[in-house]
């Protein structure tokens, strides 16, 4: 079968070809995936591309079935490629580097799905996974879709609370952990909140594999003498035997994925396996340009949706070389980690989060750490997670000298809505925007009645049902839930939560949250469209922008600023020059007059900033800290400036 692509035939080098193509795509998705499934290795090939007869759920490639490890590993084994690079563990934390052939790691994988075989899981039972960024989390995920089960991998280092949510919602068969995690400065115990998290949710019965670590004060001895049975890895795969994969029907699902900041019942999004596989396979070559043999180093986490798809599975479905780093990208052991990872393991693509090159930026304005290593390698950098602002972009650009794409997407999608497609053509790039919707996806912007709005008009943006493969097939135990938190708000439309607009090219900004958008004097303004100019002075390194209310004006909009290391502007002198830059850039209108420069902003463990959290203290809500907060005491550091009364 044929690949998709310019391999599918294909030929995209201009934008209108490419608007094409993604005519193409929503006019007949049928023939445009039954193509793209032809990357993909099936049991039984699909003859049908789109269910849509219980619609508004739709299903992708009805009648066939394939075996999505085997398709990450086995295939690539098969195909003589067994001694190629599939996976570099790099930590800088212990200094330890390892690389895994396509043949090492799939008989890892075969032996570990035969340990988790033994204690019970089979097709359809779910492991949750709470590991580290360390080779066993890849092994793990990959060894449960061996099995046909459902893997629910949880970030290293949630409370137990959080643990115990997603244990009573998921009801796994099993859990796979570790001694704990590696912080700059410190450990971070697993054990214990694995432990309490298993009596939280009245489970202590299921059985949990652990992976040893040196340096931690618990191991699984303190817990075998109690209720459930706790085994450690490396005993379970010395008397394991290797499995094979087991053939999945392609509406199946894979995994489980619960969207951060959860408050209440979690929401866990529902991945399939057939869809899943066609779009991270088509989307590697036609937006990445990564290949068989090219190296990806994605700077993420595997607890999120970026490390489930561009860590884990999205280069292996590929053939290429994945890098799996335990570090930072600063303080490990400085600002130039980027640049050491790309020399050594000559990376072809990068993709990291706005708020990782911000921090290096912070640390290293000159960037004389990156620039001191070989980047010959690189090609392209690629950036999501949070909006990429103008100046950062130009910034790291200049520095590794290869284009810097942003694209949008959401945990919900899997894979971007909105990209450049380096492997298709190399379009125009627009600072500010992530270009152009992907093939498959029919971004519409809309009123708050529902209505689209004109062109340069800021709206919600939606995306016309339905959506393509390898995007959330519905909210694992709660189809009611899917259909009220995403299908409601506009009929016929899955509706994203952000906001944004078109511009006459057809190319997406996407402005911020649709929360995000204030009402000053009447007047609906975007928080992000300031942040942005915020954003462009030299002295900023990053900011956020809320909306605080005013007893004459409804909202007003509130800047706070972190400035770049060693920089020390007079105050007062900076925040009149930030006040006229947004007179100047976005007009009176936005009556933009308070400025306070912090330390630092509170973040989510995936690097995006707390605006909601922010958002509550300043309207006098209790403040709650959230469970994805990376550092509690920066939140702490900030309540009082947040506070209504506060000095502004």
């Amino acid at each position: 079968m044929a690949a998709a692509g310019n391999d599918a035939g294909h030929d995209v080098s201009t934008p209108a070809d490419y608007r094409r193509l993604h005519a193409e795509s929503i006019a007949d998705p049928d023939r445009f995936w039954l193509a793209a499934a032809g990357a993909v290795d099936w049991a039984t090939e699909p003859t049908v591309a789109l269910d849509s007869s219980s619609a508004p759920f739709h299903h992708w490639f009805p009648d066939g079935s394939l075996n999505t490890s085997h398709n990450a590993l086995d295939r690539h084994v098969d195909a003589g490629r067994g001694d190629q690079a599939a996976l570099i563990y790099d930590s800088a934390m212990l200094g330890v580097r390892r690389t895994y052939t396509y043949t090492e790691l799939r008989d890892e994988v075969a032996v570990f799905a035969g340990a988790l075989a033994e204690l019970g899981v089979g097709k359809g039972d779910r492991v949750l996974i709470y590991l580290p960024m360390i080779p066993e989390a890849v092994i793990a995920m990959l060894a449960t879709a061996r099995l046909g089960a459902i893997h629910s991998v949880v970030f290293g280092g949630f409370a137990p609370a959080e643990l115990a949510a997603r244990i009573r919602d998921a009801r796994p068969s099993a859990v796979v952990t570790a001694s704990g995690g590696l912080e700059p400065g410190r450990h971070v115990e697993y054990l214990p909140a694995v432990h309490e998290a298993l009596m939280l949710a009245d489970s202590p019965g299921i059985p949990v594999v652990s992976k040893a670590r040196e340096g931690f004060q618990h191991d699984i001895a303190g817990y075998a003498g109690g209720e459930g049975h706790w085994v450690d890895w490396d005993e379970a795969v010395s008397r394991a035997r290797a499995v094979p994969p087991v053939d999945m029907a392609a509406t199946d699902p894979l995994y489980i994925l619960y969207t951060s900041g959860t408050t209440g019942s979690p929401k866990g999004v529902v991945r399939d396996n057939g869809g899943h596989a066609v779009a991270l396979t088509w989307t590697m070559q036609a937006v990445f340009g990564i290949g068989p043999g090219d190296v990806m180093l994605t700077a993420s986490d595997v607890g999120w949706v970026v490390g489930h798809s561009y860590i884990v599975y999205g280069p292996l479905l590929a053939g290429a070389t994945t890098v799996l780093y335990e570090g930072k990208p600063v303080g490990t052991p400085d600002a130039g980690a980027f640049g050491r990872l790309i020399e050594q393991h000559r990376v072809k693509a990068l993709f990291t989060a706005p708020t990782a090159l911000r921090a290096v930026r912070r640390v290293d304005p000159e960037a004389e750490l990156i620039r001191s290593h070989d980047l010959s390698s690189l090609t392209t950098l690629f950036s999501a997670g949070e909006r990429l602002d103008t100046g950062t972009s130009a910034w790291i650009g200049e520095v590794l000298g290869v284009p810097v794409v942003d694209n949008w997407w959401q945990t919900e999608t899997g894979w971007p809505i909105c990209a450049n497609p380096r492997g298709l053509a190399e379009l125009p790039l627009k600072p500010g925007s992530p270009s152009l919707p992907s093939p498959g996806y029919d971004v519409v912007i809309l009123d708050h009645e529902g209505n689209p709005v004109p062109t340069g008009t800021e709206g919600s943006i939606a995306l016309r049902l339905p959506l393509p493969p390898g995007t959330l097939t519905t909210l694992w135990g709660s189809d009611d839930r899917f259909r009220d938190s995403y299908l409601s708000a506009f009929e016929g439309y899955y509706t994203s939560g952000d906001s944004g607009y078109v511009d006459d090219d057809g190319y997406i900004f996407v402005m911020g949250r649709t929360d995000d958008v204030i009402n000053v004097a009447g007047h609906r303004l975007s928080t992000g469209a300031i942040e942005q100019v915020l954003a462009q002075h030299p002295a900023v390194a990053e900011c956020a922008v809320l909306g605080l209310q005013d007893p004459l004006k409804g909202q007003r909009a509130s800047g706070y600023v972190v400035l770049k290391a060693g920089l020390t502007p007079d105050h007062d002198t900076l925040k009149a020059e930030l006040v006229q830059l947004v007179r100047s850039s976005i007009g009176p209108v936005a009556d933009f007059r308070s400025v306070v420069v912090v330390e630092a902003l509170p973040k989510t463990r995936s690097g995006k900033i707390l605006r909601k959290t922010m958002r509550q203290i300043a309207a006098g809500e209790k403040l709650v800290v959230p469970s994805t907060i990376e550092d509690a005491s920066v939140l702490e550091a900030l309540e009082p400036l947040l506070r209504p009364g506060a000095a502004q």
